[in-house]
Formats: C-alpha cells, sequence, structure tokens
C-alpha cells in the first residue's frame, strides 16, 4: 500500500489551488449541513461517503480542511492513487482490492489511525457508482475496521451533486447524525448492514429535499466558497451592460 505522508507547506498550497481554480471553475455552489466535528474529541471518528465522483475528493477535502478541527486521512484506490501520488502529501492512503491480504493491510493502516484518534474517509461502496445507483451496498471492510475499534464513532456525510439554473454544477454536503454502537460484539456483517441502511435513509432524505426544491436548501446549507461565474450569469451582465448602453445613447 501506499501510506500517508503529510506535508504541511504542500497541504497549504493544494488548498488554496484546489479552492480557488478546481472548485470556482467548476462549481456554482458548495454547501454543508450539519457539523464535522459533531463526533470529537471523543477520540477516532470513521467517516462515510457516497462515490458517485471523481469530485468527491476535491469537494470533501475542501469541506473539512474548511469546517474541522480533525486530523483526516483519506483511503484511496491504488490504482487511482499511483497516477495521483502527492495525494499521500494531503493524507490520503492507497487501498489494493485486487487481493484480499493486500487489503488488510490498509483496513489495518486505517485501524491503526483510529486507535490513535484521528479521522479517517472511507467510501464503502468500494468504486465510483452513479449518484442514482440503487440500491447502496456497502463492502465490509468499514465492519473489519469497527469490529477491530469498537468505540469508533461513524459519520455518513451524503453528497449530492445538482444542475439547476446555472451552468455549472452544485453540491450539497449533509453531515448526519453520529452512530455510536457497540461494534465489537455486533460483528462486522451486522455493523455493516446497519451502517449501509442508515446511509441510504440519509441519502434519500438529502436527493428528495434536492429533487423537491425545498426552499430552505439555500439558507440550510452553509457555502463553503464564494460562487464562481457561469455563462447565464456573464449573459445576464453583458445584457444589463447593452441596455444601459442603448439607454445612453437613447435608442
Amino acid at each position: 500500500m501506499i501510506e500517508a505522508a503529510k506535508s504541511a507547506p504542500f497541504d497549504r498550497l493544494f488548498f488554496h489551488y484546489n479552492k480557488h481554480y478546481l472548485l470556482r471553475r467548476h462549481f456554482h455552489f458548495v454547501g454543508l449541513q450539519g457539523d464535522l466535528d459533531a463526533a470529537l474529541p471523543s477520540g477516532g471518528c470513521l467517516f462515510i461517503a457516497n462515490h458517485s465522483s471523481w469530485w468527491d475528493g476535491m469537494v470533501l477535502y475542501h469541506a473539512f480542511r474548511t469546517c474541522s478541527r480533525g486530523d483526516h486521512y483519506v483511503m484511496m484506490d491504488e490504482k487511482q492513487m499511483r497516477d495521483f501520488r502527492f495525494f499521500r502529501k494531503l493524507g490520503v492512503f492507497s487501498i489494493d482490492k485486487s487481493h484480499p491480504r493486500r487489503m488488510l493491510v490498509s483496513l489495518r493502516y486505517a485501524q491503526g489511525l483510529l486507535e490513535a484518534g484521528k479521522c479517517v474517509w472511507m467510501f464503502p461502496q468500494g468504486e465510483i457508482q452513479h449518484l442514482e445507483h440503487r440500491p447502496l451496498r456497502f463492502q465490509t471492510g468499514i465492519g473489519y475496521v469497527l469490529e477491530r475499534c469498537p468505540q469508533t464513532t461513524v459519520l455518513p456525510v451524503t453528497l449530492y451533486y445538482s444542475s439547476y439554473h446555472h451552468q455549472k454544477t452544485e453540491v450539497s454536503l449533509l453531515a448526519g447524525t453520529p452512530l455510536r454502537h457497540d461494534w465489537g460484539h455486533m460483528g462486522k456483517q451486522a455493523a455493516t448492514a446497519l451502517i449501509e441502511q442508515k446511509f441510504s435513509e440519509q441519502l434519500e432524505r438529502h436527493r428528495s429535499r434536492c429533487i423537491d426544491g425545498d426552499p430552505q436548501l439555500a439558507n440550510d446549507f452553509s457555502p463553503l466558497l464564494s460562487s464562481g461565474g457561469s455563462t447565464s450569469e456573464a449573459f445576464l451582465t453583458m445584457k444589463k451592460k447593452v441596455r444601459a448602453w442603448k439607454s445612453f445613447f437613447g435608442s
């Protein structure tokens, strides 16, 4: 596996690049509802998120760098990480799913981070799947880790991407209620099934709010960066200037 090797200078540089160039260039809105630190400082926290886009990691990284005091680490597929090895400087470590023994190395690495009081992010679907793919099916890696770290709190974070009146996509993040159980006695299969159920229910609530156009949505989700301009907004600005120009010359 490729272990994380955090670099504070690189992290500061990448944070500004991600915020001011990558996200603002591609998203009209990035918002968060809920508290990413709801489980702190009770010890290690396992964050789980749905995985429907290459952007998930970039969005979540910006969210926890902006809204959390925790020390965060992210599990990433090793095939992808080989192409982006610099992510290890941000706290990313890999998991090789090609062989069970190699997977165990990464899961035990995550276990060690949780035992040290760190925050660990996992995508329990195991691969990128379409946002509307149902039913969600979680792999038992999360259950394996929780069985060995029974005091760990699980915090579900759902992501939903939408396109409305703007050229650029809007993404909202919902940090749910922390899950605390005696994971050790529950066993990995039961723990995985329970988390899968709770997470699916949260994602459906989140999805319904976005699709139904909940009028409180914009107020409830705090913006994590200033919105980037879109083509439609540029057209409206140009239209106003043309009107002002015509008015000035009496046409």
